[in-house]
């Protein structure tokens, strides 16, 4: 099966036909993908009468397959080749519960075609095109409409979804290219034309690929391509510094375009701009004028939690307190709120003299965000506060923990769809692995754990963790309690905890803090090669993986070996401890630096001053790096409450264990002292 699926892979469709058939008679396990699979391996090769004898009753043989939806189509497919086409278009009709997918409506097109029913296929090759537009059947359907002389039937408006719809999907060349054909070809309408022209240029400006000098050449209007126009110049201005060109293409964004989204998103920009060059009063200008005038918009909740925070770090606290209660009850669903709730408090607490309103904002944290950062921070405040109670707030009341669905940390082993997930990963078919275990009858509480600790077991613990992920992307604001400790043991893996522990002791680090940041860094993906060529478990450059290197003894070593989880652990934690070193022992310092590099830091630290690590963490201009400094202090947080619970359950259980080897000890005493008949 492995061999069969890396040919088909490959395209080498002969090899894989030949390997997908010894699976076959090999066993009866993975019976349904060695005959579709096979079935498409031949059906690429050429090779359709094969290919049939595969798939004719397919459903009938495999009743439970992932695959039975996708036989159909694929045999649709076969029987054309074999120029069937009354059996294609039979086998099509005999499964009409699956028209509404795209595989289906492409065979059906073809099927139409070979009818010689041009129009109709016409119609449904549109359908897929646009309906799908992202899909490999697009692609397909788009190829027939081109050989068949139509894909010029396509309307202007359904060019420009596609367009739009390659754009949305981050396809950017692809976007450029629609975007330039159908400039040139728009002939009759010059401010279509031009629309067309300025999204090219968006697209163009996405790659990095506009010049000053293109996007001038774009015809000014009054529409919301002459404000796109503007805001790619005002983007321009920005990435070459120039300050005058910036302000001048934003007035005129505000003087002729004021409710253009485009303006809003170079009122944002700018003031993204104005931080980052720590002009932080018109920074907080251009985030609040946003904030005002676009409250609906995508940005408007980051931009005005900026407006208060920059004003916080002014000492305008009055305007900032103002800010934070808006944000608080405006936006209760953004992240940058957990930062209001935490901020408003301190004000609560240091400016209005309002312990107990403080102290029911600190306990809103940590009610409703656990582990977060803040929710640390806030636990540190209230035992500072003391014995103050604290107040009903009712616009708080909103703020609880995210609601866990019914997890089960037990399954089915036997089932035969788990039979089939274990050996698809065991063959590297990983990717049929979802689809197989979600056919499993009544999966829904327990698909995300079976998926995970099937890929746990072959040693794939970043993608054991990923599947949790997404099956609880509320874990980290939940309570330990709350979730099987087998979620947690796969979200917050200890892989290679003897090394982890006793490197860290060596370097005189908490082993949670390394494990917070290895999660961090690579999902514990020894393997892991980042853009930046940073490797392994606690990506390290070469250069800083061989200076540690030599620093520990080792000599030379070779890039490659930074791979090797326990050498990189070992040269990761000496490197950690040195950046400790430099920034005072302090963690938040040294993961900043970590990430984001020493002199930044430093630079940072300048800005100051801060009024506590706080007031640092949350004044880091660049949000990656802000956002990566808090994430590993909660996954700190985490994997400490994660060992404390499992050692209570320990004790509880052995607990009960003695209790009952105690009553059956004196079961067995009154037995044996009871007189005999």
């Amino acid at each position: 099966m492995a061999l069969g699926h890396a040919y088909l892979l490959d395209n080498r469709f002969s090899e894989a036909a030949t390997n997908f058939r010894q699976a076959r008679v090999a066993g009866d396990s993975l019976a349904d993908y060695a005959e579709f699979l096979g079935a498409k391996a031949d059906h690429d090769g050429g090779n359709d009468a094969a290919a049939e004898e595969l798939l004719k009753d397919f459903a009938e043989r495999n009743p439970d397959s992932i695959f039975v939806n996708q036989a159909p189509e694929l045999e649709a497919q076969v029987l054309l080749g074999m120029k069937n086409i009354a059996g294609a278009q039979a086998v099509l009709a005999a499964n009409p519960d699956n028209a509404g997918r795209v595989g289906y409506q492409l065979a059906l097109g073809e099927v139409n075609q070979a009818q010689g029913q041009t129009d109709e296929a016409v119609r449904i090759y549109k359908h897929v095109l646009l309906a799908w537009p992202l899909s490999y059947e697009a692609s397909t359907a788009r190829t027939r409409l081109t050989a068949l002389g139509m894909e010029s039937t396509l309307t202007v408006s359904e060019l420009r979804s596609l367009g739009d719809a390659y754009y949305n999907g981050g396809r950017y060349a692809e976007a450029a290219e629609q975007y330039h054909t159908l400039a040139r070809l728009s002939s009759g309408n010059p401010a279509e034309r031009n629309g067309f022209a300025v999204a090219a240029a968006a697209c163009d400006l996405k790659l990095k690929r506009l010049t000053r000098e293109e996007a001038e050449s774009l015809a000014p209007s009054n529409d919301e391509n002459g404000a796109r126009r503007l805001y790619l110049l005002m983007e321009l201005a920005r990435n070459r510094d120039d300050l005058t060109a910036q302000t001048t293409y934003v007035d005129m964004l505000r003087s002729s375009f004021p409710h253009s989204q485009w303006f809003a998103d170079g009122l944002f920009s700018s003031g993204n701009m104005y931080l980052l060059r720590k002009d932080y009063p018109r920074a907080v200008t251009y985030y609040s004028e946003l904030a005002e005038h676009f409250p609906q918009n995508s940005n408007a909740a980051a931009a005005h939690w900026r407006a208060g925070w920059w004003s916080y770090r002014q000492g305008q606290y009055a305007e900032a307190a103002k800010i934070f209660e808006e944000q608080i009850k405006l936006y209760p669903g953004a992240k940058e709120t957990v930062s209001a709730l935490y901020w408003r408090a301190r004000l609560y607490e240091q400016k209005d003299h309002e312990p107990a309103i403080a102290a029911a904002h600190y306990r809103t944290l940590i009610t409703a965000y656990s582990h977060f950062f803040y929710a640390q921070m806030a636990r540190q405040r209230l035992v500072a506060l003391g014995e103050t109670a604290p107040v009903s707030v009712p616009h708080l009341d909103k703020y609880v923990a995210a609601t866990i669905p019914k997890l089960d940390d037990t399954f089915p082993a036997g089932d035969p769809h788990m039979v089939k997930a274990h050996l698809l990963v065991n063959a590297g078919l990983s990717e049929y692995v979802p689809q197989e275990i979600a056919a499993a009858p009544g999966s829904s509480s327990w698909s995300g754990i079976a998926e995970a600790q099937i890929y746990a077991a072959y040693g794939e613990t970043f993608r054991a963790m990923r599947v949790l992920k997404h099956a609880l992307p509320s874990a980290a604001s939940a309570p330990i309690k709350s979730i099987p400790l087998a979620y947690w043991r796969i979200l917050f893996p200890e892989d290679h905890w003897e090394t982890i522990r006793a490197e860290a002791a060596k370097n005189g680090l908490d082993p949670y803090l390394v494990a917070a940041l290895i999660r961090q860094e690579s999902e514990f993906n020894p393997g892991a090669i980042s853009h930046a060529n940073a490797y392994g478990l606690m990506q390290l450059l070469p250069s800083v993986g061989k200076q540690m290197a030599r620093e520990e003894g080792l000599g030379s070593i070779e890039t490659r070996q930074l791979l090797d989880p326990i050498l990189n652990i070992r040269l990761g934690t000496r490197y950690l401890r040195q950046i400790m070193d430099k920034f005072g022992r302090v963690p938040e310092y040294a993961l900043a630096a970590y990430n984001a590099g020493d002199n930044r830091v430093v630079d940072w630290q300048a800005a100051g001053p801060y009024n506590g690590v706080d007031e640092f963490v949350e004044s880091i201009p660049f949000s990656e790096t802000r956002d990566y400094v808090q994430a590993i202090v909660r996954n700190q947080d985490i994997y400490r409450g994660i060992d404390d619970y499992a050692a209570q359950k320990k004790q509880a259980t052995d607990r009960a264990d003695g209790s009952k080897a105690a009553v059956a000890t004196t079961a067995q005493l009154q037995t044996s002292s009871a007189p005999s008949n």
